[in-house]
């Protein structure tokens, strides 16, 4: 392992295990063609294995102090970023990409879902994302209604494509050691699965659904919206308005949205 100042802000856990390195460039399915947005390069383990499978490797680390460790790697097809990339704006990150690419990631918990969203709801060429996040993260991106775990990131996430935990990761596998257990969500691009739907607003209509997660729908939706319990009843029904959004999967929750709007 390097010599380095690991920076808990930054949520920084490093991994060397060269089979588990393999194992989820095999999981996001990059091949020779692809190229590559890895997000959080660390000390570059994951980045060479990366650079040798990938077409193109572009990524973007937020800790400056890695940048002679990471150059030094003298990686032929992989251009460093030094910088934020919450604070980088998408069509900046994008322009490095002709066509489609593929992100890989390694992201700590606090940053998960903004990264997530910033490109699910705004980038034309993500093709997949394949991210290791803790265990728990993973299960709310995957799970289905009636789950304890589902809510927002699980509907958007099923909204946009087809996830599926490709593999748990052991915090042991990590240095240094974390203090919980993650998995591998790799996550299918759907571009056009709702094509008539718009995504903004159907965001902001779960964000309101699951505002008060114990309250009932039509508790959220009148407080979020303003609609009067009368306007509601027509448009809905009583049965429906009495539930919790948690009671309905996505396709029903998509019904729901478009008599209303």
């Amino acid at each position: 392992m390097i010599n380095h100042n690991f920076k808990k802000k930054y949520g920084q856990n490093f991994i060397t295990d060269i089979n588990l390195l393999n194992a989820i460039v095999k999981d996001a399915q990059i091949n020779a063609n692809d190229d590559v947005l890895e997000i959080g390069a660390g000390a570059g383990t994951l980045t060479e294995v990366l650079s040798n499978t990938a077409k193109k490797v572009v990524s973007y680390e937020i800790d400056s102090d890695l940048q002679n460790t990471l150059l030094s790697l003298d990686l032929q097809n992989t251009r460093f970023v030094f910088k934020d990339i919450m604070k980088e704006p998408l069509e900046k990150i994008e322009e490095d990409f002709v066509g489609e690419y593929k992100m890989v990631a390694n992201l700590p918990y606090y940053i998960t879902t903004p990264i997530i969203f910033k490109f699910l709801n705004n980038s034309k060429k993500l093709d997949s994302l394949t991210i290791m996040v803790q265990k728990e993260v993973a299960q709310r991106m995957i799970a289905k209604s009636g789950d304890d775990d589902y809510g927002v990131l699980s509907i958007m996430i099923e909204f946009y494509g087809q996830a599926s935990i490709t593999r748990i990761v052991s915090r042991k596998m990590f240095y240094p050691q974390p203090n919980v257990d993650s998995a591998i969500v790799h996550l299918q691009i759907e571009r056009n699965k709702y094509p008539d739907i718009d995504k903004d607003k159907f965001y902001k209509f779960i964000q309101i659904c699951f505002s008060m997660r114990r309250k009932t729908l039509k508790n959220n939706l009148s407080h979020g919206y303003g609609f009067s319990s009368n306007i509601l009843e027509e448009k809905l029904g009583k049965e429906i308005l009495e539930k919790r959004a948690e009671n309905f999967d996505i396709d029903q929750l998509l019904k729901i949205f478009k008599k209303l709007f």
